[in-house]
């Protein structure tokens, strides 16, 4: 039966990997494999066990208990993502992304790349890479007449998103997975990522601010920006981004979930929208009439934009790689890799783990979703809280996926929003963000065992 999971899995994870090709929503194939995968599971009887992290071994269980435990680390996840997506809604409802075009006063392309890159890295550290990518990319399009021009910026803003997002807690969904897990902390993650990620940020951004495409000045008038629809968008702009960094404090001072902070954050931005709107001139739709006359809810309103297919991919992939770590297959796995590779590791809390091994991780999420690739390895691994194996993953997975513009969703999005070719991504960009990832990850190594483990 073993192996009809195996066969049900790969057979998922292509049609995932695929989806491009097959024309279906990655959602369906994953939530079809997670459903099938349990009912596999349940109607040949076959044994669960839950992993004991501090002994290393196996524990059976029963079947709707170890569902329940997973399900319910699953909807941390999912909260958490519902929580922040509406607090970016609202931001946006308001028009407070347009506060960011007042930073940009130069016409140089060279620095424009700089200001976009930094701008990219740093907001998705906060709002997490895709968003960012689609607001930044938003700003680009008002900004740059040129579309040449404009994919060149887009290709650069994915590469600085992704690293942004490696080393925040809230940056990516596969940081937050970690975090929320309990093998990163956020402190520990940004001591130990923040660093490497930077360096996979201004590595390329350096090599190609020489290139001529960014070379001279652009050809636009900056000054004929469209009027906001908000005289909040600024306050809302600040309190939303204040609010979703509040959440890993909340964390560290209560010790409770991080969806509970994010609740918390939500119902106070959610508060002050709801006043704001209430303000009879203080939103005007395309009749000009306000909002508030008009009897809708910015918080209603911000929930209906949320991408619920982004949701459900998420419950089948987590639910789907939650079986084979019930079957105790993920846990033999990384036995085996003790085994077959103990030369290439490096000693971490008393077990071999490969740095090759996450290596590879992080060049394979530029072709498969990092997503499954991190819950995996959460199965996998069973080192401690904050062992550097786990920053080491949260860099790989979250920049590697850079390398290819179907390998992260900041790319597919940026591939849609500037309908970027494949191949011209593959010829120009992809080799920049191989020596920010590979630059990256030797800088990690070396802080590593030179100076934290010095």
């Amino acid at each position: 039966m073993e192996t009809i999971i195996i066969i049900l899995f790969v057979a998922g994870y292509l049609a995932i990997t695929l989806e491009h090709n097959l024309k279906i929503d990655k959602l369906i194939p994953a939530l079809a494999m997670m459903a099938l995968l349990w009912a596999v599971i349940a109607l040949a009887h076959m044994p669960v066990f839950e992993v004991n992290a501090e002994l290393r071994e196996l524990e059976a269980t029963h079947i709707d208990e170890i569902l329940l435990h997973h399900l319910g680390k699953t909807a941390e996840i999912l909260v958490f993502l519902l929580g922040a997506m509406t607090i970016v809604e609202i931001i946006d409802y308001f028009d407070g992304f347009a506060t960011i075009k007042g930073f940009i006063k130069t016409r140089s392309k060279r620095k424009l790349l700089w200001l976009f890159s930094i701008l990219a890295f740093i907001l998705s550290a906060i709002i997490d890479n895709l968003t960012a990518t689609i607001v930044l990319i938003t700003i680009l399009q008002k900004v740059i007449n040129d579309r040449e021009t404009r994919l060149w910026f887009a290709g650069m803003i994915i590469i600085a998103a992704n690293a942004g997002g490696a080393w925040s807690p809230i940056g990516d969904v596969t940081t937050t997975m970690l975090w929320i897990a309990n093998k990163v902390s956020a402190a520990q993650l940004i001591e130990h990522v923040l660093l490497p990620s930077i360096i996979c940020m201004v590595v390329p951004t350096f090599i190609a601010s020489r290139y001529k495409a960014f070379s001279g000045n652009i050809d636009t008038d900056m000054d004929d920006g469209e009027p906001t629809k908000s005289k909040y968008g600024a306050t809302m702009l600040y309190l939303g981004l204040g609010a979703i960094i509040f959440v890993p404090f909340f964390k560290t001072i209560t010790h409770l979930p991080p969806y509970v902070g994010m609740m918390l954050s939500l119902a106070l931005v959610a508060t002050f929208a709801e006043v704001y709107s209430s303000s009879k001139f203080s939103i005007s739709n395309i009749d000009g009439e306000s909002e508030a006359e008009s009897h809708h809810s910015p918080v209603h309103k911000s929930l209906s934009k949320i991408e619920l297919p982004s949701i459900l991919f998420f419950l089948g992939i987590l639910m789907a790689v939650a079986a084979l770590e019930s079957l105790g297959m993920l846990f033999h796995f990384a036995g085996t890799l003790d085994e077959v590779m103990p030369m290439l590791g490096t000693e971490s809390s008393g077990e071999l783990v490969s740095d090759l091994v996450v290596l590879f991780l992080g060049i394979g999420s530029a072709v498969i979703d990092n997503v499954p690739l991190v819950a995996a390895s959460i199965g996998m691994f069973s080192v401690g809280m904050d062992d550097p194996v786990w920053h080491f993953i949260a860099y790989s997975a979250g920049t590697g996926g850079s390398m290819l513009i179907i390998g992260s969703a900041a790319g597919v999005v940026a591939m849609g929003m500037e309908k970027i070719d494949f191949f011209w991504y593959l010829k120009k960009i992809a080799w920049l963000a191989f020596l920010g990832f590979a630059a990256g990850a030797i800088g990690f190594i070396l802080i590593r065992n030179l100076v934290l483990n010095g």
